[in-house]
């Protein structure tokens, strides 16, 4: 699996943001075709390059993610409109200090990012979002050695026994070692769960979830040293 348009576009953003890398760096790492609605001056789609100003002089100080499902609006805050455009894509960034958001819309090789309303919101702790996903993995792992689920799912029991063998993230410069880490064991745990439909996964997914959110939310990374 690879991260999400909301999860890569918190990372580029932020670290442009931050002076961390340039503006071409940036919006190289989005994939695909990005356009960009609803931006105060513009009337038109705008393509990265002025969009990114333009949030910048919103006032936003950095980009997060938000990864919400139904009845779990992890990452939200509210008005109930962001909420709603959020659950329906799945995800979304919010920009702190900005009072606005932009949920994506993906067809094919194009995005369209619309931006709304968007209210500060509570978001996991790092150290929190990483024990829970430690202990999610631990407790999937025992549901399927005490109940012998990995004979009827043995991808998804070949890819518990091998854990460590994950694909690094290509993150921007400026991203704490941790974020990384976490992201990319947030990720692979998400990318088990795709792997069968089981309730003993579901907890998985929700921690998941948590890791990814926390991994790509500076507002929650420890202070730069």
């Amino acid at each position: 699996m690879t991260l999400s348009d909301a999860a890569v576009f918190s990372w580029w953003w932020s670290a442009w943001r931050r002076g961390d890398c340039s503006l071409d760096d940036a919006v190289d790492a989005l994939d695909g075709f990005h356009q960009f609605l609803g931006l105060p001056g513009y009337d038109e789609p705008v393509g990265p390059i002025f969009a990114f100003a333009a949030l910048r002089d919103l006032g936003a100080t950095a980009a997060g993610l938000a990864l919400p499902d139904d009845g779990d609006p992890l990452g939200l805050g509210g008005p109930a409109a962001f909420n709603r455009a959020a659950v329906d894509a799945r995800e979304a960034v919010v920009l702190d200090g900005a009072g606005v958001g932009l949920v994506p819309h993906r067809a094919g090789h194009g995005v369209t990012w619309t931006l709304l309303p968007a209210d500060r919101r509570q978001l996991p702790d790092l150290g929190e979002a990483d024990r829970g996903l430690r202990l999610a993995l631990a407790q999937t792992a025992h549901a399927f050695d005490g109940r012998n689920l990995g004979h009827d799912h043995p991808d998804l029991a070949d890819a518990l026994m091998d854990l460590r063998r994950r694909d690094p993230l290509d993150a921007p410069p400026g991203t704490p070692a941790a974020c990384v880490d976490l992201a990319a064991r947030g990720l692979q745990a998400f990318g088990l769960t795709m792997l069968a439909e089981l309730d003993e996964l579901r907890p998985l997914a929700a921690a998941a979830r948590r890791a990814l959110v926390a991994a790509c939310s500076p507002s929650v990374w420890p202070p730069a040293r």
